[in-house]
């Protein structure tokens, strides 16, 4: 018995140290990537093709060789503002859906459903014919690409002890930039050389590999026979409460908790949808002399913004991760990254007012990567602070927040910019996330979490 004793302290060690207990639980987060890459491709092809001049003069009803004028493109930019928001209204009323499925019938099928939808979606864009069409796709695609955030979240707090979640999240969000990237290297070249019809065709079929790569290989830590008892037992290391109560939408509601994450999403989810959607424009209209973009040289400048967006999603959901394991409390950890974060957003402010392209290109990179870091945290927050069966639910809340505050940014974007230029845009992406960061605090001094 007194033999036996070494042994159990040895277990218990193995248990909260992550030295020795496996590395399995990353190659889910692999497969998360690997998924919201496919997601953002699928989602961001639109932003590439909307700069193609046939893809302009079809929507437009010009005939080819057309010159555009200023009154062309003011009502192109509201036909494009129009196509936008009906992605953003599907997208948020899908996370509120999505959120509560997942957490009713399980990761696996919710994710696999919402898979299916925008792959169908996307591959559809490329056979419609009118603006009417294009926005009732998108619609579709809106409604089944918000599945992703809250199957990844939930996937995540499931796989995950909680001093690790910003981290593995940070990972798998990196993913939304490696899509961009990949779709800026390759649907210029497929417009290009095949049209913009194909480009939306052999994205979509990405999605289908992807939906059968999650059915073969994802099932839920206790019945995964290649995980190891070691490491199960440190991805449960944290003792979290256990419910199997169902808590509804409007009790949700009720917690400060919920309205930090809202909030988070509110406020910030808007730049990035900002960034996505004009970003090409902004470099197509924008840029002369040596530094003159098309529709066909945009890779550059979004390979180097992207990549370093990847490395900020991992490094500041790696910063917080790691303020944690040196002893600091969850509230501590959390709140330091996302006000680093926040700051490192500021100067993007500048970016307008600056000729060097170079500067523009490593403003926007610094932005991008800030705000990736702060998503990172974000979806962190929501799997720490609330019980993994209603982890989903929340993170639709928060979704739909963040899409439908990407709506109504939506609205006036297009009106800014042409009234006050891509500064007024730049200003406000800025101050953002210190505003978010102010109200999260004075909502929630200290971030615990929630008592049911």
């Amino acid at each position: 018995m007194i033999q036996s004793l070494p042994n159990l302290e040895q277990t218990v060690r193995n248990a909260s140290d992550p030295k020795g207990a496996g590395t399995y639980r990353w190659r889910i987060v692999a497969l998360l990537f690997f998924a919201t890459t496919v997601n953002y491709i699928d989602r961001q092809v639109l932003s590439f093709v909307v700069a193609d001049d046939v893809f302009k003069r079809q929507m437009l009803g010009l005939p080819v060789g057309s010159v555009f004028t200023q009154q062309n493109n003011e009502d192109y930019n509201i036909i494009v503002s129009m196509i936008d928001a009906a992605f953003k209204i599907a997208y948020a009323i899908g996370f509120l859906i999505m959120g509560w499925l997942i957490d009713k019938i399980g990761t696996k099928k919710g994710y696999s459903l919402g898979i299916l939808v925008w792959s169908i979606a996307g591959m559809l864009t490329g056979f419609v014919h009118t603006v009417m069409g294009v926005r009732v796709v998108r619609f579709i695609l809106g409604l089944g690409e918000s599945a992703n955030f809250p199957s990844a979240i939930k996937t995540i707090a499931e796989w995950f002890p909680k001093k690790e979640r910003s981290h593995a999240s940070g990972i798998f969000n990196a993913g939304t930039n490696v899509g961009i990237i990949v779709t800026a290297l390759t649907v210029p070249y497929i417009i290009h050389h095949w049209g913009w019809r194909t480009a939306f065709i052999i994205t979509g079929i990405l999605g289908f590999i992807l939906l059968i790569v999650w059915r073969l290989t994802y099932t839920r830590p206790e019945e995964n026979k290649k995980l190891s008892a070691r490491e199960l037992s440190y991805i449960n290391s944290d003792n979290e409460p256990v419910t199997t109560k169902k808590i509804p939408w409007r009790q949700l509601l009720g917690y400060r908790q919920t309205w930090v994450f809202i909030t988070g999403k509110f406020l910030a989810d808007p730049i990035w949808w900002f960034y996505l959607t004009w970003l090409p424009k902004y470099f197509v209209d924008n840029t002369g002399g040596d530094h003159e973009f098309s529709i066909s040289t945009l890779g550059i400048p979004f390979l180097i913004i992207y990549s370093v967006s990847d490395v900020g999603s991992i490094f500041f959901g790696w910063l917080a991760s790691r303020f944690m394991h040196r002893g600091w409390s969850e509230n501590r950890a959390r709140k330091t990254t996302m006000l680093i974060c926040a700051l490192c957003v500021l100067p993007i402010a500048l970016a307008a007012q600056t000729h060097s392209m170079y500067l523009v290109i490593g403003l926007i990179a610094l932005a991008t990567a800030a705000h990736q870091g702060w998503s990172a945290n974000m979806y962190a927050i929501a799997g720490n602070l609330f019980p993994k069966n209603v982890v989903a639910s929340v993170t639709g809340i928060g979704g739909m927040a963040g899409a439908l505050g990407g709506v109504l940014l939506a609205f006036i974007t297009g009106y800014l910019i042409n009234w006050f230029g891509y500064a007024s845009m730049f200003i406000i992406a800025s101050g953002a996330y210190i505003v978010a960061l102010l109200i999260i605090h004075l909502i929630l001094p200290k971030l615990k979490p929630v008592d049911l």
